[in-house]
């Protein structure tokens, strides 16, 4: 049950967030491996991006990756999240009573390593699906996947079984930092919150601050693993499925930074934010909440 608990909670985040994960998706692939001022700016910042979208793709193109982004999130937040809170349920992130920052970070980073390689495949077909986009718009490689059952089926027939994990090797440090970095910093700010009464202790405000807190952190944090991550997934790749731009994260990383330099890796930093942070912020509440609700009627 904690399982499928927290799986529901990150699909409820997920549908008020998608239109921002493809804003994001496209502000990271955009100028790839170009200096500033050498390419054509399609998308000059969030509100931008949204406006530009919505009228060259419509609507739905906001909505893109939209079914594989539900399936990652319950998969490998469900994973995640779940295997967190049967950490945290057995007393091992605390100290003498109290929330050990070593431990939930510890253990937030196993779970999230856990989530990652689970999930990587759906995220492969999501990235693809949200950077297709009509030719006077499209940034990166350009996929034709005609939906997210298609896209696995083309991959797993091109590349086999290992095609599907193709980009896990970002995927894992992206998870892995930002899950050490979510689940550390909401349950110190709960706890934090607890003990200045701001709230009372069973207030719903109690998780929605703490997850307003966890998100900036999680957001400076996981940008730069992001941003490569997008990239290594969105890459076009040889018959033999090898990447044609880059060999791996490192190579990814030291390209990245040698052709557009520290900022090419905060690439769509206010695309992450707005859409890490409600992100974060929902996915957290409702997970909290439902666990109390399941508790109540245990």
């Amino acid at each position: 049950m904690d399982f499928v608990l927290a799986g529901a909670a990150a699909c409820g985040a997920c549908l008020f967030t998608n239109p921002l994960e493809v804003v994001k998706t496209r502000m990271q692939l955009q100028g790839e491996l170009k200096s500033r001022g050498t390419y054509q700016v399609h998308y000059r910042n969030v509100f931008h991006a949204f406006y530009t979208i919505g009228k060259v793709d419509g609507l739905a193109g906001l909505q893109k990756g939209l079914v594989p982004g539900l399936f990652y999130q319950f998969f490998m937040n469900g994973v995640r999240l779940g295997s967190y809170a049967i950490i945290e349920s057995a007393g091992h992130i605390h100290s003498n009573g109290r929330v050990s920052a070593a431990k939930t970070t510890v253990a937030g980073a196993a779970a999230g390593v856990v989530g990652a390689v689970m999930g990587s495949p759906v995220y492969l077909v999501k990235t693809h699906l949200q950077s297709q986009s009509t030719s006077s718009i499209a940034v990166g490689h350009q996929y034709e996947h005609q939906g997210m059952v298609h896209a696995l089926r083309v991959i797993y027939r091109q590349h086999g079984i290992l095609g599907l994990w193709r980009g896990s090797s970002a995927a894992v440090p992206r998870v892995s930092v930002g899950s050490a970095t979510q689940l550390s910093t909401f349950s110190s700010s709960k706890e934090l919150v607890i003990d200045l009464q701001v709230f009372p202790q069973n207030s719903w405000l109690v998780p929605l601050s703490a997850g307003m807190i966890s998100s900036v952190v999680v957001v400076l944090a996981m940008t730069p693993f992001d941003v490569i991550s997008t990239r290594l997934y969105n890459q076009p790749v040889d018959h033999l499925g090898k990447g044609q731009l880059y060999k791996g994260f490192t190579d990814c990383l030291s390209m990245t930074l040698k052709k557009e330099g520290l900022t090419g890796l905060y690439k769509g930093l206010g695309a992450s934010y707005f859409r890490l942070g409600p992100h974060t912020i929902l996915s957290l509440f409702f997970w909290d909440e439902l666990r109390k609700l399941y508790q109540k009627f245990r």
